[in-house]
């Protein structure tokens, strides 16, 4: 081949060779512009999406319209008695007989047994259950126990047309420099007044560097106990929160302090909502936002756990398994906020059947790790006495269904809670934090709802029943609260 033949043949090949470089130019100047304008698409849409979440999380509603005197009572009879009237706590000689004939009837069935090394993963445990269960036909003495319930004054008053017991215990201050402030104590479900025994006593009790006492009120919320049902549906968290307003004016406290959990945690959120000159500050042992807001970028800090929950990631992340512990231990609440009076039937209908259904939420909410013990942990935390007083509450005074009811009323006015959620409370707030509490949220979502979130206490132990578990660590707490909303 010639020197001229040879010079064509590079020319040809370096046109091919430029003609697909400049098709590969093309294309992947082609896949960056693709990518460029996805990325912007993408920017766009979550720019878009942010703003939106926070048009939602700063937009603040209106309050719900309430009526501060809506009657609960029986249509036909408008109470208007105002007293205050003792009341004392009776187990009487007739349920004492009819639960003993209910005990040897449950004795002698023949009863299935739990599996091995199932623990309480399968409910409640057979042989743990028969250990309790013994305690409480031998040992249980409902005439001790019927004095030491009666330890603190017991109180009845009409409410919007529903008897509302409380307790209301003064403490005794001889030092003129000590002040004693009202605190209004609000429990949730399966418990009741019963938890704030054990912490009572220390709250009415002068505490060095403190120039406060407590005095307080600790209510069964209606439906609850010796607290009077409604007579028809409507009654939510909200308008008990009015109740429970009505009932502190009642007592001659126009300001006073809150502090709630479980349902309490949502009564106190509501009272500080509606009424900020009034409540002076709120201390709950339920610190979380329920707003769906709040849920919503729970389920986005997955993508970056430690961004969003800080030092309580291990307490809120990963969502698979937290998700997954929800589907499998609240199935009660579907059923409570469902069919509340089918499930009530069937407890009221056996001592034994509604101290196993009770003793399982307090088995798993105090910690979950109890489910792989064949006691279920219980022994653990609390005495036995102190559970069974509780379920023998609910017993003596046939109020399980009407105290379940109040799930049914939070899922019907989901809505009317969503925008209380929504707005925000200028009331100074503490957040107590146990490691086993069921919701954790961290402070920058806790101030969407309480701004005036001053201070927490966090502890690496201890479950949903702050009180009830740890009463020292409780009005440690709500000490050093109120403390610090007293600025001083």
């Amino acid at each position: 081949m010639g020197k001229k033949d040879k010079q064509n043949v590079k020319s040809a090949k370096d046109k091919k060779e430029g003609k697909e470089n400049a098709k590969d130019s093309k294309k992947s100047s082609g896949c960056w512009n693709v990518i460029l304008l996805t990325s912007t698409v993408m920017s766009i849409l979550l720019s878009i999406a942010a703003f939106q979440l926070y048009s939602c999380v700063t937009h603040v509603p209106e309050l719900p319209a309430i009526d501060l005197n809506e009657y609960w009572g029986p249509k036909d009879t408008v109470i208007k008695d105002t007293s205050i009237r003792p009341y004392r706590i009776v187990f009487t000689d007739t349920m004492q007989e009819e639960i003993r004939h209910l005990f040897e009837m449950y004795r002698r069935l023949e009863k299935p047994r739990s599996f091995n090394e199932t623990g309480w993963s399968y409910g409640v445990n057979s042989e743990g259950f028969i250990e309790f269960f013994t305690e409480w036909i031998f040992t249980y003495s409902f005439r001790e126990r019927a004095k030491f319930l009666n330890k603190f004054d017991h109180f009845m008053t009409n409410v919007q047309g529903l008897d509302i017991h409380f307790m209301h215990v003064k403490p005794k201050v001889d030092n003129k420099n000590v002040k004693v402030v009202p605190l209004l104590l609000l429990h949730g479900w399966p418990g009741s007044i019963r938890e704030f025994y054990e912490t009572i006593p220390r709250l009415i009790t002068p505490k060095k560097g403190y120039k406060f006492v407590f005095e307080v009120i600790v209510p069964s919320l209606p439906g609850f106990i010796y607290s009077q049902a409604a007579t028809r549906p409507g009654l939510s968290t909200l308008k008990i929160a009015v109740i429970m307003r009505n009932l502190m004016h009642r007592l001659g406290h126009k300001n006073f302090y809150v502090q709630g959990g479980d349902f309490g945690h949502s009564v106190g959120s509501h009272m500080a909502t509606l009424f900020p000159k009034e409540v002076l500050g709120f201390h709950t042992n339920l610190p979380a936002n329920f707003s769906k807001y709040a849920y919503l970028t729970w389920i986005l800090g997955s993508i970056w756990p430690s961004f969003v929950a800080g030092e309580q990631v291990d307490r809120m992340y990963p969502v698979a398994d937290k998700i997954k512990f929800f589907l499998e231990e609240f199935g009660y609440m579907h059923l409570q906020m469902t069919k509340p009076d089918t499930i009530g039937i069937a407890l009221q209908d056996s001592p034994v059947g509604l101290a196993s259904y009770i003793l399982d939420r307090f088995m798993v909410f105090t910690d979950p790790a109890n489910k792989n013990r064949l006691e279920g942990g219980l022994d653990k935390y609390y005495s036995i006495n102190k559970l069974l007083d509780n379920i023998m509450l609910y017993w003596a005074t046939g109020s399980i269904t009407t105290a379940m009811r109040l799930y049914k009323e939070s899922l019907a006015s989901s809505d009317v809670e969503q925008i209380m959620a929504s707005i925000p409370t200028p009331v100074p707030t503490w957040a107590l934090r146990l490691k086993h509490e069921l919701v954790h949220h961290p402070d920058f979502i806790l101030r969407w709802k309480y701004p005036n979130l001053v201070g927490t206490s966090a502890a690496d132990y201890g479950g949903h029943f702050a009180a009830f578990e740890r009463p020292k660590a409780f009005a440690d707490s709500v000490f050093l609260a109120v403390k610090t909303f007293r600025r001083e």
